[in-house]
């Protein structure tokens, strides 16, 4: 049924669609928080924030251009309350967090951004050093939310949809408006990102190549130098790095064998480079049994693509292209190669599948051509003896 001519002209009266330019860059950029996940194990709730602050993000950004500009406001500065709550879950005490957490998670009654921030600055390990060695941001950080404030609770005419879309207002007006909530926007961004921090200090840590390649296989992604340059500023990130949290824990891994970039790959990323097996070969110490097992298998035979584990939750891909025209993969497909008669050269699409196993593990060879008997015999010479 079409809509009421009346209602749709009322509900559209005031509302002037905006289009924001480069909003593909900026959805990018977020990606720099939204991979940033925590591995703290006592802090874990920290990462929905995270999830929860760049949702809120995303959605000031398309309330504005929707035209709701009050209602995207909103969403900015809910995304500054969501991530000061972050902080405050994580960084009290771990018996007064229990009760908070509860509190918050049942709906009770729960500090406000200013009570947390009062808390914080009593009892708050890492928030306190941060404020000691970041007074210019936590500075900016309350003056970004103060104004953001004016905008929420509409003070100024500028604020009032039948005043800010009326005709008299010219294109220059239109472009100083999406400009300043841009401005907003990435002021937010840096408050979010920097808040983050007081998780833990791997996205900037592991900006630091010296320490990316020491460190253990973190779920954390480091933030891009351009996203620190753009959206939170050098300033901010030397003083962050005067903190004790940063330093003391900067400090424990500097002392770590450094990976050498074969093994940081396979590491890391999961791929394995078969020309520099004896780079690789050198640090099997560095790496998991998996990683192990499988660039084994991988640099044993040309013919080997990829290789799976965990029922393929787990894919090590190669320098060597696989014949398969679809990418994807399920779970009951290696369930089935596993249970197969024929372990070995099992059609796999335009591939093959080889299944070996080490222990009560199975791997999962992809290769292009059929696996000879002499190939399959020297795979588990090669596998077996390892301890």
């Amino acid at each position: 049924m079409a809509e009421d001519m009346d209602v749709l002209w009322r509900k559209n009266e005031n509302i002037r669609p905006i289009e924001i330019p480069n909003k593909s860059k900026l959805y990018h950029d977020l990606l720099n928080i939204e991979h940033s996940w925590s591995g703290r194990m006592d802090t874990n709730i920290g990462n929905t924030f995270i999830m929860e602050a760049v949702q809120l993000l995303i959605n000031s950004i398309e309330l504005f251009e929707m035209g709701y500009f009050d209602c995207a406001y909103f969403s900015l500065r809910s995304a500054v309350d969501i991530s000061t709550t972050m902080v405050f879950l994580c960084d009290i005490e771990e018996e007064a967090r229990e009760k908070y957490l509860s509190d918050w998670e049942r709906v009770k009654d729960f500090p406000l951004r200013y009570q947390m921030i009062r808390k914080l600055s009593k009892d708050g390990s890492i928030f306190v050093d941060m404020t000691n060695n970041m007074p210019s941001f936590f500075k900016h950080a309350e003056e970004i939310s103060q104004k953001l404030n004016k905008y929420v609770h509409k003070q100024g005419l500028h604020n009032f949809y039948v005043l800010r879309n009326h005709p008299i207002f010219h294109v220059k007006s239109q472009e100083v408006f999406i400009n300043n909530f841009i401005y907003f926007l990435k002021n937010v961004i840096c408050i979010v990102a920097v808040m983050r921090l007081a998780i833990d200090p791997f996205p900037i840590l592991l900006m630091d190549e010296e320490i990316l390649y020491r460190c253990f296989d973190s779920m954390t992604e480091p933030y891009s130098e351009n996203f620190v340059r753009e959206y939170i500023g050098l300033k901010y990130i030397d003083d962050y790095k005067k903190t004790n949290f940063y330093i003391s824990t900067k400090s424990l891994f500097e002392n770590e064998e450094k990976k050498n970039k074969a093994v940081f790959n396979i590491v890391k990323h999961q791929y394995i480079d078969t020309t520099k097996y004896n780079d690789i070969a050198s640090q099997f110490h560095l790496m998991s049994e998996d990683d192990i097992v499988a660039t084994i298998i991988s640099c044993a035979c040309e013919k080997i693509v990829k290789v799976y584990a965990w029922s393929g939750l787990l894919m090590y891909f190669t320098n060597r292209n696989t014949n398969r025209k679809q990418l994807s993969w399920s779970g009951e497909q290696f369930d089935s190669f596993s249970k197969s008669k024929q372990k070995f050269n099992q059609q796999f699409d335009e591939a093959y599948i080889s299944v070996f196993s080490k222990g009560e593990k199975d791997y999962y060879a992809e290769h292009n051509e059929v696996l000879e008997d002499s190939e399959i015999t020297f795979i588990e010479s090669m596998i077996w003896p390892m301890e």
